[in-house]
């Protein structure tokens, strides 16, 4: 057996990474609750189409997490160390934040359920930061790409028990209690840092805060088509990001249940899930990552088409499951790379500041171009909706080509 495949089975079988298939798990946990969880309370509640697709705007600190970041690469707020210090302190928080969530009323106080789900969001993204950064500086350059298929992996699993779980749940109990359960669930986040390794601190990291704030931009826009990197981040999911924000209300108006969404859509694929982050990671290592990141992209256009489709057949469980084990099979190869990607382009001086100036542009389409689907579906319907969604990941396709050319990496 070749090296490279000894290698690989080595890192596989060693268990260092479920710390970060645990730490994906309480990072994808609370976006749907800020998501698509909270999209089914509202629209149980009688919220209309339009405010529940204005309430995207919640996730503006997805985007915008760069701003704080450099607090995290340049100060250690306990003996824990510098990242675990953090998580520690975030986390608390952030189950504090879910907490007040879970008494907020959607019908009668949608300004004050807005708050709540923003201080959630903005929790979740500071944990986002310092696991990111926990990733890169943890795991060596050749295991990025399989670091980053089982956070993936950990990551829908957390998104899953959020949307599908919780859809479940909700049937049988409350949306209040259901996001009670959820903020004990991320108990398992602190355990994970409390018996976690605290990483080796670079040589080089930031003496000032001057020096976190200012330095890790201007490392980063100093290189070559640092723009133009940045925009093709924008891009690459921007067309399967806007139809995830709106497919909740897509599968209960075309007359499926919470039951059948919760259990076909959420459990159903959640093997083509695990099977897509597996494969990706491993496919990584083969292809190299600009390769990966076109077959996977293609891949993920062809499935958000597939929603399309659904909207012609309607209510059919055997095209949704159809659907849906296809979109998250492509969903977990393309985020292993697209993650890859940004972690190879962090200076780790900057880890922090820099993998959440790269991710924040990922998160944009979440929050901006998300925030007027519901606008959108009334208009275009939800076959013209879904075509358009496929149509707009063309862009960002063909600027990997350009990029590849040029060799960015």
């Amino acid at each position: 057996m070749n090296s490279p495949v000894m290698d690989m089975l080595n890192v596989l079988t060693s268990g260092r990474l479920l710390v970060h298939v645990l730490f994906g798990f309480v990072c994808g946990l609370p976006l749907l609750l800020t998501g698509s969880l909270l999209q089914a309370w509202m629209n149980d509640a009688g919220v209309d189409l339009s405010t529940i697709g204005l309430f995207a705007f919640v996730g503006l600190p997805y985007t915008l997490k760069f701003l704080w970041a450099p607090l995290f690469d340049r100060y250690t707020p306990s003996r824990l160390g510098r990242r675990r210090g953090w998580l520690l302190l975030v986390q608390l928080v952030l189950i504090l934040s879910l907490v007040l969530l879970a008494f907020s009323q959607p019908a009668t106080s949608p300004l004050t359920l807005a708050m709540a789900a923003l201080l959630v969001a903005f929790f979740s993204a500071s944990q986002d930061i310092v696991v990111d950064a926990y990733r890169r500086e943890s795991l060596t350059d050749e295991e990025q790409g399989l670091g980053a298929s089982f956070y993936v992996n950990g990551y829908r699993l957390g998104m899953l028990l959020a949307s599908g779980g919780g859809l479940i749940m909700s049937d049988l109990i409350s949306f209040r209690s259901v996001y009670l359960v959820m903020a004990g669930v991320m108990l398992l986040g602190l355990a994970t840092t409390l018996l976690s390794p605290e990483p080796d601190e670079p040589q080089g990291q930031p003496r000032t805060l001057r020096e976190a704030v200012v330095e890790p931009f201007v490392e980063y826009f100093r290189r070559r088509d640092a723009l133009l990197i940045l925009l093709f981040i924008l891009l690459y999911k921007i067309g399967d990001t806007m139809a995830q924000h709106m497919t909740t209300p897509f599968y209960l108006d075309i007359g499926f249940s919470k039951s059948e969404i919760g259990t076909v859509v959420k459990l159903f694929g959640f093997s083509a899930t695990i099977l897509g982050g597996l494969l990706g990671g491993v496919l990584i290592l083969r292809l190299g990552i600009f390769r990966a990141l076109w077959s996977f992209g293609v891949l993920q256009g062809v499935s958000t088409a597939g929603f399309a489709l659904l909207a012609l057949l309607g209510n059919n469980l055997g095209g949704l499951a159809a659907v849906i084990a296809f979109e998250n099979l492509s969903g977990g190869m393309g985020t292993a790379a697209y993650i890859a990607f940004m972690a190879s382009l962090t200076n780790q001086r900057f880890t922090a500041t820099q993998y959440a100036l790269l991710t924040s542009f990922m998160g944009i389409p979440r929050v901006m171009a998300a925030a007027p689907t519901g606008f959108m579906v009334e208009s275009m319907g939800w076959f013209g909706f879904f075509l358009f969604c496929t149509l707009i990941a063309l862009p960002g396709l063909l600027l990997l080509s350009w990029l590849q050319r040029r060799e960015v990496s």
